[in-house]
C-alpha cells in the first residue's frame, strides 16, 4: 500500500538506490535506511522532528548522533538533506522504496500471506516453494493472521492475489447464488 509520502518519496528513493547500485553497496544502504527510518518513526524522535522550534542544525546533528556509527558520510549527507528540505517524515518511504527496488534488482518477490492462524514453519515453505517454481523469483514472506478469515490463506504477490480462504469461498458462493 502507497503511503501519502510515496511521490516524495520517489525520488529520493531512486536517487539512494542509482548511488547504491553504482558503488555496489546496497545491503549497507539498506541497513543504513532501515535503522533512520525505525528511528524517525519512534513517537518521541517525531514529536521532536515536526517540532517547528527545533532549529534544523540541532535536529541534524541529533540525527547523526543518533546515527552513530551505522551511517557514512553519504548517508549523513542525505539526512542533512532531508532537514534542509523538512522531508524527514518521509524516510519510512524512501527506506520502503529503496527496499522495493533492490528486491526487484535481485528478483526477490514480497508476498504477504494472510492466514486465519500463524502458519508453521514447515507450511510457510511448502507455500514458498511452490511460490518460487510458479513465478520464476526468489519469494520473501510476511504472514499476518486474522482470525476472521475462519480458515485458509489469502496470498498477495504485488497485484495478483490468490484467496484461498474460507471466508472467500463463503463470499465467491453468496454472490453465484445471488445472496
Amino acid at each position: 500500500m502507497a503511503s501519502e509520502y510515496s511521490s516524495i518519496a520517489r525520488p529520493y528513493a531512486e536517487a539512494v538506490f542509482g548511488h547504491a547500485v553504482e558503488r555496489d553497496n546496497l545491503d549497507t544502504w539498506s541497513e543504513m535506511l532501515e535503522f533512520m527510518a525505525a528511528a524517525v518513526a519512534d513517537e518521541t524522535l517525531a514529536a521532536i522532528i515536526t517540532n517547528p522550534s527545533v532549529n534544523s542544525s540541532d535536529l541534524a546533528k541529533l540525527l547523526l548522533e543518533i546515527g552513530g556509527g551505522r551511517l557514512n558520510d553519504e548517508s549523513a549527507n542525505l539526512i542533512k538533506l532531508l532537514v534542509q528540505n523538512k522531508r524527514l517524515m518521509v524516510l519510512p518511504e524512501i527506506a520502503s522504496q529503496f527496499e522495493a527496488l533492490k528486491n526487484q534488482k535481485q528478483g526477490v518477490v514480497d508476498v504477504v500471506i494472510t492466514s486465519a492462524f500463524e502458519m508453521k514453519p514447515a507450511q510457510e515453505k511448502l507455500v514458498k516453494e511452490a511460490l518460487e517454481k510458479k513465478i520464476s523469483s526468489t519469494v520473501t514472506i510476511t504472514n499476518i493472521v486474522d482470525s476472521d478469515l475462519i480458515g485458509g490463506i489469502h496470498i498477495k504477490v504485488g497485484d495478483d492475489v490468490i484467496d484461498g480462504t474460507i471466508k472467500g469461498q463463503l463470499h465467491k458462493l453468496a454472490n453465484e447464488l445471488g445472496i
